[in-house]
């Protein structure tokens, strides 16, 4: 008796597991984005004094015929600016969080040494417009509610095909309730390696994308060099879930990634 208890409770861990990492197939904004490669932060080049996330990157990769991948923080006053890091430190020199600056407090900061200004959303998103798609990555912290429903109301505004990613699980919850029309993604990557602070069940969530069983994303946005996880293959093979692969930075592992039907996010070489 006690074996078949055992068994038991090992289907329905596995049952569980399964439908964890369940995936939304068959979205429509397929047939536009897998048309694409996308320039991680824009196409930029340090060599060449173009900083990332700025308005020069992503012109040349819109110019290029490439679609980008960018990062949207809230500022305190409710814009949405593109930048990577909480903080200005590595990217403008000065240690202040971009949450506590307003947008005109924001201007006037130049990146990596450049007269590069920091680009809001509004910026970025003419250069795309009847041109490559943008994959658009919000970084939310406590907004993750505020964050996503300012982005989407920018993004209405603009003919510019596009999908949100986010590596916090409420951006893809308010999506999924509010907005289920637009092509969501959950980022992850192996956190219980990399795991910074996070709770070790935290990182065990993340990296093996078990919220998926609540917010059900199009597709998983992975780290190509953690992507050997058995849930991320779980949910491309029994979900039918698309897969993007980051970040590429050659030409050999971009073929990988295509021949496995996987959408490649690349920086520091133009394939």
């Amino acid at each position: 008796m006690g074996i078949w208890i055992v068994l038991g409770v090992v289907a329905a861990l596995l049952l569980f597991w399964v439908m964890s990492v369940r995936c939304r197939h068959g979205h429509p904004a397929w047939e536009v984005l897998r048309r694409y490669r996308y320039a991680h932060r824009g196409l930029h080049d340090e060599t060449r004094g173009i900083p990332e996330n700025s308005l020069t990157a992503f012109r040349r990769a819109a110019e290029r015929g490439y679609g980008a991948e960018l990062d949207v923080h809230l500022t305190r006053d409710g814009s949405l600016v593109v930048i990577h890091d909480d903080s200005l430190l590595r990217t403008a020199g000065v240690d202040v969080d971009v949450a506590s600056l307003t947008a005109e407090q924001l201007s006037q900061y130049r990146l990596e040494g450049t007269q590069e200004k920091i680009p809001f959303l509004e910026e970025v998103l003419p250069l795309f417009e009847g041109r490559a798609p943008l994959i658009v990555e919000l970084k939310a912290e406590k907004n993750a509610a505020r964050l996503a429903k300012a982005a989407c109301q920018v993004l209405d505004r603009y003919k510019v095909n596009y999908c949100i990613e986010s590596f916090h699980p409420k951006v893809l919850m308010w999506l999924k309730r509010h907005r289920p029309e637009i092509c969501r993604g959950q980022l992850s990557q192996n956190f219980i390696r990399e795991r910074s602070g996070m709770p070790l069940v935290a990182a065990v969530v993340m990296t093996n994308v078990l919220t998926n069983l609540v917010t059900c994303p199009d597709f998983v946005a992975y780290k190509w060099k953690d992507r050997r996880q058995l849930s991320l293959f779980l949910a491309r093979r029994l979900w039918r879930g698309q897969e993007v692969s980051w970040t590429i930075r050659d030409s050999a592992s971009m073929q990988r990634v295509e021949q496995e039907g996987c959408l490649p996010i690349f920086e520091e070489f133009q394939p």
